[in-house]
């Protein structure tokens, strides 16, 4: 299955997954083109998942998975860890040899040899990350995470349609509630540079899309509060009514 004939603006829908496969691999948000798969996926095989860039911001159902890992430097801490929930069955049962450091049963306690670390580890980041989490839990934990980050990008989806300079780039039942991407309407692609350069006069930070494709994008991941979104939103309707002749 595959969007590309829609330059990957869906998630593709009504696929069969082959049960003789070894694993089903997604990654469940696109931060290149904002899609995002919302529910957890009901697999006959084991599910595994790159959550790098939406952990942490809406319940999810761990029983369902066989591993979920993720880069650290999205919701959860700064770069140089990373995280992984893996079912015990799966540590050390790979068919094929592999490194030391690559190897989860080098890394698990009850697995480890000596019960010793095999590297040391970053230190800084992982206190960062322990720290972030007890963020998380204070507010709520992931369902109140998750209320917040639906406000927030409805907050914007919104403005976006409602704004006659913009358009959203995903389709609508498959937008990501972390990486809001958008570009000018037709009629107005000529002012996307003025745009950008508006923008960061009006204190926007980060809004250039992926280079890959251009337009803007906004990432507004657990640590971005409603205000920077609100801000957006004035930013954006201010220079409509600049535009509006």
């Amino acid at each position: 299955a595959s969007s590309e004939d829609k330059n990957y603006t869906y998630i593709p829908k009504g696929y069969k997954i082959p049960t003789d496969a070894d694993y089903f691999h997604i990654t469940t948000n696109n931060t290149i083109y904002g899609t995002e798969i919302h529910e957890d996926i009901d697999s006959p095989i084991t599910l595994v998942a790159d959550m790098s860039s939406d952990i942490m911001s809406r319940p999810v159902d761990v029983k369902k998975y066989g591993m979920i890992y993720g880069g650290a430097q999205k919701n959860v801490g700064p770069a140089g860890v990373t995280f992984v929930i893996i079912r015990k069955d799966l540590i050390g049962s790979s068919e094929r040899p592999l490194q030391t450091m690559v190897n989860y049963a080098t890394h698990y306690p009850e697995e480890a040899r000596n019960h010793s670390m095999f590297n040391t580890p970053p230190v800084l980041p992982i206190f960062v990350m322990h720290e972030t989490l007890k963020w998380v839990k204070a507010q709520g934990g992931v369902e109140a995470m998750y209320k917040i980050n639906k406000k927030k990008a409805e907050t914007l989806y919104n403005e976006i349609d409602r704004n006659s300079m913009f358009v959203g780039t995903a389709v609508k039942e498959d937008r990501s509630i972390m990486n809001v991407c958008f570009v000018m309407a037709p009629g107005h692609e000529d002012l996307e540079a003025e745009f950008m350069a508006f923008a960061k006069e009006k204190g926007m930070v980060g809004i250039k899309g992926h280079r890959s494709v251009g337009g803007f994008r906004a990432s507004i991941y657990n640590a971005c509060p409603q205000e920077s979104v609100d801000a957006l939103v004035a930013c954006m309707q201010e220079f409509e009514k600049n535009h509006k002749k």
